[in-house]
């Protein structure tokens, strides 16, 4: 995860660093990607599919603005270690004890974000880009507490947390990706992005990293034109 996050920073930073002369030439203003999105959150063994879209303006040749949505589902189990009850489980059957305990929930999660893209156009069929992470993220969840939790609690003298729950709160990240250009208006897009941020504050301890991974294609139109298209 570390990696990652470093890998991402390093090209951001590089890209960052590029002159705007080095570009593709018949530059399109609007991008449109709809794809397939995998997303993980590895500390709460969570892993859900859905859909990505986002809409693009281009500014410059290096420099793009988007608006990226995603609905995706899926499900995890949360460690009894990660909980705001894990002092008392530990406390009442030993050290460690609340690590032993693993509780299985489903679901819904919807992304938003907004902000600039970064573009390297060096070569004709490839455009690379990078993005800072900036938005928001809206989970609800439905737990499955296991018959044996129940006794615990009544011994802690503890409100068993409700078994749906839901949050929203703000992300931070950054990510890229890849284009691989079919056409002047048809693509395909690779990204990967990293964000992190701190769902569930109430039952959960720690901040929430997650990966997510999309593929799918693009649709450009609209001609930058000027002095941007340079041949």
């Amino acid at each position: 995860m570390k990696l990652i996050r470093e890998l991402l920073f390093a090209t951001l930073v590089a890209l960052l660093c590029l002159p705007a002369w080095a570009q593709q030439p018949d530059i399109n203003r609007y991008t449109l990607f709809t794809g397939f999105d995998y997303m993980v959150s590895p500390a709460r063994n969570l892993t859900e599919r859905g859909f990505e879209s986002d809409f693009g303006v281009t500014a410059k040749p290096w420099l793009g603005l988007g608006v990226d949505v995603g609905i995706i589902t899926g499900a995890g189990t949360i460690s009894g270690s990660e909980t705001v009850y894990a002092p008392a489980v530990n406390g009442l059957l030993g050290p460690g004890a609340a690590g032993s305990l693993h509780v299985p929930f489903n679901s819904n999660t919807y992304t938003f974000a907004a902000g600039p893209q970064f573009y390297l156009r060096k070569w004709e069929k490839i455009t690379f880009l990078v993005r800072p992470g900036f938005g928001g993220m809206h989970e609800s969840a439905d737990i499955t507490f296991p018959a044996s939790l129940a006794p615990i609690f009544q011994v802690l003298q503890l409100a068993p947390p409700s078994a749906h729950q839901t949050d929203i709160e703000l992300f931070f990240g950054v990510g890229g990706g890849v284009d691989i250009n079919v056409t002047r208006a048809v693509g395909l897009r690779f990204t990967t992005d990293w964000v992190n941020t701190h769902l569930f504050s109430n039952l959960l301890t720690p901040r929430q990293n997650y990966v997510r991974f999309a593929i799918g294609p693009t649709f450009r139109w609209g001609h930058l034109g000027g002095e941007h298209s340079m041949r």
